[in-house]
C-alpha cells in the first residue's frame, strides 16, 4: 500500500506499508496487522510520527449492525475504539475521544475487488467538520496492478 501523511499545513509524507488480515476467533472476528512503513524499509531509528506496527480486532455487533473495531499501536501507544458501518458504497467507521466527542474517522472508498482508498480524518467540532490526516491506497497482492493509487491530490 502507498500511505500519504499530510501535516497540518498539507505537506505531504509518502511511505510504503504492508496490510495482513485473517479471520481469528473460530471465525468470529477479523483481525489484521498493519504496518507502515513495510517491513523492509523500518528500522530502530524511526521517528513515532507515521510510523504504525500495530493490530485491529473487528467483530460484528448484530444488536447495533455495525462492526465493531479496536485499534492498538504501542509504538505510538495508541488505542481507538470505533464502529463500523456501510453507507453507500463506502464503509465509514467512526470513534470517540475521551471525553465523548466524535473525533475520528476512517472511510473506506473506491472499493473493488483488488483495490481500495481510505481516508483517516480526524474532527475538532464533534463531527461537523473533517481534516484528512492520511490516505492509503491499498492494492491486494497479486492482483494486476502496476500502480497504488493516483499520485497527486
Amino acid at each position: 500500500m502507498r500511505v500519504v501523511d499530510y501535516d497540518v499545513d498539507g505537506t505531504a509524507h509518502e511511505s510504503r506499508g504492508e496490510w495482513h488480515f485473517g479471520w481469528v476467533l473460530e471465525g468470529r472476528a477479523v483481525q489484521d496487522v498493519f504496518i507502515v512503513p513495510s517491513r523492509e524499509e523500518r528500522s530502530t531509528r524511526l521517528p513515532k510520527d507515521g510510523n504504525r506496527y500495530g493490530t485491529s480486532l473487528r467483530t460484528y455487533d448484530p444488536n447495533i449492525e455495525a462492526w465493531r473495531i479496536t485499534w492498538i499501536n504501542p509504538v505510538r501507544q495508541v488505542q481507538n475504539q470505533l464502529v463500523g458501518k456501510k453507507v453507500g458504497d463506502e464503509i465509514v467507521q467512526e470513534g470517540l475521544d475521551e471525553n465523548g466527542s466524535l473525533s475520528i474517522r476512517w472511510c473506506f472508498r473506491d472499493i473493488t475487488e483488488n483495490s481500495f482508498r481510505w481516508t483517516g480524518e480526524e474532527s475538532n467540532d464533534n463531527g461537523k467538520t473533517w481534516q484528512v490526516g492520511a490516505e492509503f491506497f491499498a492494492v491486494r497482492m497479486g492482483a494486476k496492478s502496476d500502480s497504488i493509487g493516483p499520485k497527486e491530490k
